[in-house]
């Protein structure tokens, strides 16, 4: 491996300029012991403490034989010490020595006689661990063999990012001899590649010493200066034993035609990992608006640069899908997506908008027909159809659009819309792979479009069913202030059964109930309307709060449901409130000039367990005091603790003395999230 000599600031301290120390020399910890003409050791270096254990004061005026040899080789010692003192021949060699501790060491030594200025003789002696220098030189020996015979290019560079060594095979991958690159940058030894690149990462390495691993770069070298070719590089920071950074190890590996193999494998897993994606993101609601986005920010920017979602307004108002070959009618736009700004995307219907396109623009017939359709290379008089109007055209023109392809949403056999893609950054034109990938995507965004809107008809009609057994006004008792509300889950969520009622009962007393049905949907609607239907009958009979609740309890039973519920009755003569709860939330109690209260109630099990008594409580209810009966919905969240959001609950209402409808409004505006999962009833009664 041809070489230069180092240079560059890594040689240097940062501030004096001195030569800084040879990690190598640290690495063997050679020691050095002088001698005088008798053997008395005169001089000894920190390394031969480490490598004899005896310390300097130990040592020094000590006979080094009788110090360091063992008995059965001190003749041997004695005689060569007094060959190299007489002859002034040097010796070197291995040999066995005793250490402080009793144990032997084989040091590898160096011994060669010194005479000062008065004629005095000397003897020096160098020594390292001999385990230590052998496998130094085993590997000194390898890295020779494996550089000068490996076919991976290997360069090394300096600080200063110049050659300071380079081997045969990366002399043969660039066409320059190894002389012509030392002592210079990768610059002026290879104009042709991207240089710039190069040295960035060259630098980013030596700064940081993280190693750069398995990099591509394309480019042409004097090697072949008429083809490109790729080549893998992983580049390293080299440090000496003790951390001194000496610059920058490249190792390169022509890999032209696996590159090129590769690109196709890449593209082919890139859209396999696309469709992954597509599957996980598109659909996470049942929301047509957001399913149309997901799957236009799914498309951007991997597919196209502008994907724009149309959907016939027909599927929106749950009218039965356009079957192929049906003439098209209304398309409502719903998402548009650019991957950049550009004048593409003023060209798309915005969303929300509606329109009639002809019967020759593009997407007309990709709906009409169930067919996608690719256009490789738009020409002038394809903007014409792919555009709304010729004002869209000049914008598909201005932003460059040079390849279109729509293909249509389909689900059940049915056309809901299609995908339209374009690109005009990216110069690559749509192909066939892109026609499937883009159907798959649209496929099963077509899926998830129609569950959307199949679930939105279902939805509303529970919500509609919910709501029709529900009282719409729950009826004004005398000397009873009464204000309700009911709002149902978000729209990700099916509609739940929850429900209130107030039930003038004789005696001017007033049953005041809220009710959950556990489970969602028409079926969980259903069960509500029967438990509240019963509980009005049962209500009329005028039995305590507690064998109400026992009765529907049988009767929950029978439907293999369960439901949580609150029974309170009010007796405006006696001022008193005599309530039963089956495993529900407990009730506030809110009194003037005191703060509110849970009230302190048996929770009792939940309707539909069946075998188990319900107990009666009983509180004084004065006017101006609230009773406030609410459902889990009100304060149960994913991410919070109930404790913490009923103390939130007391303190909402734990203020001036407001009109019931609207502590109603406060306490649904603080506590309710859009997306909350589940729907909620609240009852709020005052005493006047």
């Amino acid at each position: 491996m041809s070489t230069a000599v180092p240079f560059g600031s890594a040689d240097y301290g940062p501030d004096s300029g001195a030569p800084q120390r040879s990690g190598l020399l640290d690495l063997l910890g050679v020691a050095a012991v002088v001698l005088d003409a008798e053997g008395r050791i005169a001089l000894w270096s920190p390394q031969a403490e480490s490598l004899f254990g005896y310390t300097a004061q130990e040592a020094l005026g000590q006979f080094a034989g009788r110090l360091l040899v063992h008995e059965q080789q001190l003749d041997l010692v004695i005689k060569l010490f007094t060959e190299v003192m007489g002859t002034g021949q040097s010796w070197a060699g291995a040999f066995p020595v005793r250490r402080k501790d009793g144990s032997t060491r084989l040091v590898e030594f160096r011994n060669m006689r010194l005479l000062d200025d008065r004629g005095d003789f000397y003897a020096l002696g160098i020594a390292t661990d001999e385990a230590t220098l052998r496998q130094a030189e085993r590997d000194v020996a390898l890295s020779t063999r494996l550089v000068s015979q490996s076919p991976i290019g290997l360069a090394v560079l300096d600080t200063d990012l110049r050659y300071l060594a380079v081997n045969p095979a990366l002399e043969r991958m660039n066409g320059v001899p190894a002389e012509d690159h030392l002592g210079r940058s990768v610059r002026e030894v290879l104009p042709f590649l991207e240089v710039a690149e190069i040295e960035a990462a060259l630098r980013q390495v030596l700064q940081t010493g993280r190693p750069l691993v398995d990099e591509y770069t394309v480019g042409r070298t004097p090697a072949d200066p008429d083809h490109d070719h790729a080549w893998s590089v992983s580049y390293y920071r080299l440090e000496d034993p003790g951390g001194r950074v000496l610059g920058v190890a490249g190792l390169m590996v022509d890999v032209t035609d696996r590159h090129r193999a590769a690109t196709e494998a890449a593209r082919a897993r890139r859209r396999l990992a696309l469709l992954a994606d597509g599957s996980a993101r598109i659909g996470t609601t049942l929301e047509v608006e957001r399913t149309a986005r997901e799957l236009a920010d799914v498309a951007v920017p991997e597919v196209a640069d502008v994907a724009a979602v149309d959907i016939l307004d027909s599927v929106l108002e749950d009218r039965p899908p356009m079957a192929p070959g049906a003439r098209p009618a209304l398309f409502r736009a719903l998402a548009v997506k650019a991957a950049y700004p550009n004048a593409a995307v003023d060209a798309a219907d915005p969303p929300g908008h509606l329109a009639s396109y002809g019967a020759d623009r593009l997407v007309t017939q990709c709906v009409r027909t169930g067919r996608p359709i690719l256009i490789r290379h738009v020409e002038e008089r394809d903007l014409a159809r792919i555009a709304r109007d010729p004002e869209a055209a000049a914008l598909l023109a201005r932003a460059g659009v040079h390849t279109y392809l729509t293909t249509p949403l389909i689900a059940r056999g049915g056309v809901l819309g299609a995908l339209g893609l374009t690109r005009a950054r990216n110069p690559l034109p749509f192909d066939e792979d892109d026609l499937t990938l883009a159907g798959e995507l649209a496929d099963r965004a077509a899926v998830c479009i129609d569950n959307a809107r199949l679930y939105q008809s279902l939805r509303d009609a529970a919500v509609t069913l919910q709501r029709s057994l529900l009282p719409d006004r729950p009826p004004q008792q005398r000397g009873l202030e009464i204000a309700t509300r009911y709002q149902p889950a978000g729209t990700t969520i099916e509609v739940g059964g929850d429900w209130f009622d107030v039930i003038p009962l004789v005696g001017e007393k007033t049953a005041l109930v809220v009710g959950d049905v556990m489970g969602s949907g028409i079926n969980a609607a259903t069960t509500m309307g029967r438990l509240r239907t019963a509980t009005s009958t049962l209500a009329d009979l005028d039995i305590p709060p507690a064998d109400v609740l026992r009765h529907i309890d049988k009767i929950t039973s029978g439907l293999n449901q369960y439901a949580t519920c609150a029974y309170a009755v009010y007796d405006p003569h006696h001022a008193r409130c005599h309530i039963a709860v089956a495993g529900h939330l407990p009730p506030v109690l809110v009194r003037a000039g005191r703060p509110p209260e849970l009230l302190d109630l048996p929770t009792g099990v939940p309707l539909g367990v069946g075998g188990i008594a319900f107990e009666d409580t009983s509180f004084c209810l004065r006017p101006g005091d609230q009773l406030v009966l609410y459902t889990d919905g009100l304060v149960e969240t994913r991410h919070h603790a109930i404790d913490e959001r009923l103390a939130l609950l007391l303190q909402l209402l734990d203020g001036p003395d407001r009109p019931l409808e609207d502590t109603c409004d406060r306490l649904l505006d603080a506590l309710r999230d859009p997306d909350d999962h589940d729907d909620v009833a609240v009852l709020i009664a005052r005493p006047r």
